[in-house]
């Protein structure tokens, strides 16, 4: 059992896992890449370097930091998360539980390139399958994805129907499933009011709902499932301290919005870890 568990290795997440760390607390820190910062070929604007810097050099250094202050840092993909009682971590090579959770990987939600995609979105497209399977109970449903998290959704869906399509969007399929796989590119959505149907190659597919699960799930992903907050622009929601609706769960970086710059990254990390080493008192009270 952790104190904390912190989901993503960039400039907030790894400045908390430091922080907890000086606060004599037993830490896991899970990335799985470099993320946005780590295709950055020019930092010039962060204090304390007078050559510019790289992202990924910066990011290896802070790393580099975390594990020599005695952080444990677990290169893996996380795939789902529960939180009852205790946070419980499933990654692809295992499962972790801790007394609370920082999430910090930034903000993706992945949208195809497809005619009429973005139309579609909260009308039949969906990115949560624990949070709307249960609708399209017994319907036609489509799948996007390739990889453990489509895997992982997979296995949610076929509680509700047994009419699922993989569709990998022309990704090579790198799990197996017992399902039908479409591997053509998908080109169109079409509907009404809801999606109806998809073109995929040169076929037209029906569906009542397409399910996103392409690469690995974000923080809006994670999100979603555990029932936390969002604004209007898909942020995750947070209080002064750094903590969203569910008790226990604090974020940070880019996935709560704001300067999406470095510096604010490593302030909200620092803030997190302080109110996450606070609360961690309080329960032991």
């Amino acid at each position: 059992m952790y104190d904390a568990i912190i989901i993503g290795g960039g400039p907030a997440g790894t400045t908390a896992a430091i922080y907890l760390q000086r606060f004599k607390k037993k830490v896991l820190l899970i990335m799985k890449d470099m993320g946005a910062l780590g295709k950055t070929a020019h930092i010039d604007n962060y204090y304390g370097f007078i050559d510019t810097i790289t992202g990924p050099d910066l990011l290896n250094r802070g790393i580099e930091q975390a594990k020599r202050l005695g952080v444990e840092v677990l290169e893996d993909e996380v795939l789902s998360i529960d939180n009852f009682p205790d946070f419980k971590v499933k990654t692809i090579n295992g499962e972790y539980t801790s007394k609370t959770l920082m999430m910090a990987t930034g903000k993706t939600q992945t949208r195809l390139k497809a005619k009429n995609f973005n139309n579609f979105v909260g009308k039949g497209i969906s990115y949560c399958a624990i949070c709307d399977g249960f609708i399209y109970r017994n319907k036609k449903i489509g799948l996007v994805g390739n990889k453990e998290f489509m895997e992982e959704e997979l296995e949610i869906l076929k509680n509700f129907s047994e009419d699922i399509t993989i569709f990998t969007n022309g990704m090579d399929l790198s799990v197996k499933v017992d399902k039908p796989v479409v591997l053509d590119e998908i080109q169109e959505i079409k509907g009404n009011e809801v999606i109806n149907q998809l073109v995929a190659g040169d076929k037209t597919y029906d569906v009542d709902v397409l399910f996103m699960a392409v690469g690995s799930p974000s923080a809006t992903d994670f999100a979603l499932r555990l029932g936390a907050f969002l604004d209007a622009s898909n942020n995750l929601v947070v209080d002064d301290q750094f903590m969203t609706n569910i008790p226990g769960m604090f974020a940070g970086g880019d996935c709560i919005g704001g300067l999406l710059q470095i510096v604010k990254s490593t302030s909200d990390g620092a803030h997190a870890a302080i109110a996450m080493n606070r609360y961690l008192k309080n329960m032991n009270k």
